[in-house]
């Protein structure tokens, strides 16, 4: 990066990285994501029965849970159709997968420059991406009330393992998401806040910082 383009990063204090639409598209799908998540594990063990108390009881919770998986796959289609363009993946995603000891080890000088997303922040959005499809139409299936009489019962439970597999790679992936945002300081803020420092962009997301001054200019 030019001497310029750095100048411009510690001068201006904050860079947006997520406006207030985008925030709160990502928290509904976050939250209905927890409540089918909790709901799920209910209906997957009796072990976990008791999660029900947290809807109104069982039979709340099996009305909730099919119509939850509704707003959540609206929610997440809004939000692929905002960031599909800027998931795609490129060269220089497989060159900072490869170099994934580097980013452990927090040697981000060894690393190519990244725009908004990283790599493995994409693969959290194909794996959300595939397990919301997977989900909707494996759900749509198991809905008995609008939908037992059309699916074969072969089909039913051929629908109820895929949705059972789905949902676990889907918590997997929902827990290594979370763990990944507290683990990098300041990525938090930028779901909470919307904002984050000329600073933290260069050392993590220096192709987009170059992209926002750009704009700037």
């Amino acid at each position: 990066m030019s001497g310029s383009v750095e100048k411009v990063a510690v001068i201006r204090d904050t860079y947006t990285r997520f406006n207030a639409s985008e925030r709160a598209n990502h928290w509904v799908v976050a939250v209905c994501a927890i409540l089918l998540m909790l709901s799920g594990l209910a209906f997957f063990h009796p072990a976990f029965y008791w999660l029900t108390a947290l809807f109104g009881g069982g039979q709340a919770a099996r009305v909730l849970h099919p119509w939850i998986g509704v707003v959540m796959a609206i929610s997440f289609t809004g939000m692929g159709v905002r960031m599909f363009c800027q998931n795609i993946w490129n060269a220089d995603d497989s060159k900072w997968l490869g170099r994934i000891g580097d980013v452990i080890a927090n040697r981000d000088e060894n690393l190519p420059e990244v725009g908004r997303f990283n790599a493995a922040q994409k693969l959290v959005f194909y794996v959300m991406f595939w397990s919301v499809i997977t989900l909707l139409l494996s759900g749509l299936a198991l809905w008995h009330q609008y939908f037992g009489d059309l699916v074969p019962i072969g089909m039913q439970r051929f629908a109820g393992l895929l949705h059972a597999v789905t949902a676990a790679a889907m918590i997997i992936t929902m827990i290594i998401h979370i763990y990944a945002a507290i683990w990098n300081a300041g990525s938090t803020r930028a779901m909470t806040r919307g904002s984050v420092t000329g600073g933290w962009l260069w050392r993590h997301h220096r192709k987009y910082l170059r992209e926002e001054v750009a704009k700037s200019k």
